[in-house]
């Protein structure tokens, strides 16, 4: 997936949530892969009430107290962008607080029929501007969105 690649060479600053960051360190350090890299490279941000310091994959920092705060206080300082991956619970939060600039969806030629929702109940109506499009090799769509804040 060349979009997915392209933004994982630019350098990173990954956001995850505790589960995420667990299950992302511990498949990727096992893998022989171009991603491995870039991602113990990238600067990662957890948001954890159970986690605590020092975290075991390089450049990580577990982000202190409440995490729309401190991710609106990340936001501000001078950097790449912040991307975030899986992390559904951190997700709905950082859409509560509309703090979210653009939506990478990736959407799978699958069809599980359970599992979680990316935008639950309760999720405040929000509009959507596509604003990139592309399909994979093997199907996948990928789909960049903004939120239409007009």
């Amino acid at each position: 997936m060349t979009a997915l690649g392209a933004r994982l060479g630019e350098g990173l600053r990954l956001l995850l949530g505790r589960r995420s960051y667990e299950g992302i360190l511990g498949y990727w350090n096992t893998q022989d892969s171009p991603f491995t890299p870039a991602l113990n490279n990238a600067d990662k941000y957890v948001a954890s009430r159970t986690l605590h310091e020092p975290l075991r994959w390089p450049n990580s920092t577990l982000l202190r107290g409440d995490a729309s705060e401190a991710v609106a206080r990340l936001r501000q300082e001078p950097g790449k962008d912040i991307h975030v991956m899986g992390s559904g619970e951190l997700i709905q939060t950082l859409v509560r607080h509309d703090l979210i600039d653009e939506y990478l969806l990736l959407v799978h030629p699958l069809v599980l029929g359970t599992g979680r929702r990316l935008f639950a109940d309760g999720t405040p109506p929000t509009r959507l501007r596509l604003i990139d499009r592309a399909a994979s090799s093997t199907g996948v769509l990928i789909a960049t969105y903004q939120p239409d804040r007009a």
